[in-house]
């Protein structure tokens, strides 16, 4: 299957302002690219590339005084296959796991852990460990939040979405990550393209999704709380404790989002 995937946003600055962005095809899916991932800017500009600590691609920028548009058009190879499912997929005791995923226990910016953690162990406990617990806690997440992009606000947490039971798929993502790390299982963010592929067509116009992974048995499983069932065509961006990490554009100064587009079809 081959996916016609891309972007183009604009921003509005009223002085020089420097920008991280992480809109790159994730590291793991740069050999599926049948054509570069490459971002163009208008102006044109610089752009110093790097990897952060999570393996992600990154970009600094120096946004000038006014309008900026980034874009980038691409097409990458999928297998078409939908997301693993392991029903018998293992959950590690704490001195079994590997030290590097030891992280994705902790509480982060989004994900209090200890404010939810009575909550998680008061519903969860009964609950078979591994795959079916966090089966469990995504059944959990996808009734109890419903999805509405009114209430999307980068301010909201685990518990805000907890108590407001309203937000959009990275509201989601963040409260099903944190039950997991309540319940001793590492869990992480992702970010990416997820078009209506094998599903039917969304008339809200695209943007991009959020999902996560678990460490069970010997790998990272994807879960997507808001979806419940295994998709089609994820093209992944980056990972990290949640979404400050894979932020895809973060600013270090005032700036005015002006235009946002993001497409993700099949390609005929």
């Amino acid at each position: 299957m081959l996916i016609h995937a891309g972007y183009e946003i604009a921003y509005t600055c009223p002085q020089p302002t420097p920008m991280i962005l992480t809109l790159s095809v994730h590291p793991s899916r740069i050999n599926d690219l049948v054509s570069l991932d490459r971002a163009h800017f208008d102006p044109p500009l610089d752009a110093n590339t790097y990897h952060d600590s999570f393996g992600n691609f990154c970009h600094v920028i120096q946004a000038p005084a006014g309008p900026l548009t980034m874009r980038a058009d691409f097409v990458i190879r999928d297998s078409g296959l939908p997301d693993d499912v392991a029903p018998d997929a293992p959950q590690h005791a704490l001195g079994e796991l590997p030290v590097d995923v030891l992280i994705y226990l902790l509480g982060s910016r989004y994900c209090e852990t200890d404010r939810l953690s009575p909550f998680a162990w008061s519903t969860f406990g009964h609950v078979a460990k591994g795959w079916p617990l966090v089966q469990a806690i995504c059944d959990f997440v996808h009734g109890h939040i419903v999805f509405n992009y009114a209430h999307a606000s980068p301010l909201k947490t685990a518990f805000d979405a907890y108590t407001s039971r309203q937000g959009v798929c990275r509201d989601f993502a963040h409260l099903a990550i944190t039950l997991c790390r309540c319940m001793n299982i590492p869990a992480r963010y992702c970010t990416g393209y997820l078009g209506d592929i094998g599903v039917p067509r969304d008339p809200a116009p695209m943007d991009f999704s959020a999902w996560f992974e678990v460490y069970l048995g010997d790998r990272w499983y994807t879960f997507d709380a808001r979806h419940n069932k295994p998709r089609i065509g994820r093209i992944l961006m980056a990972r990290g404790r949640d979404a400050t990490d894979v932020a895809i554009v973060t600013s270090f100064g005032p700036s005015t989002l002006t235009n946002f587009k993001v497409v993700t079809d099949e390609k005929s």
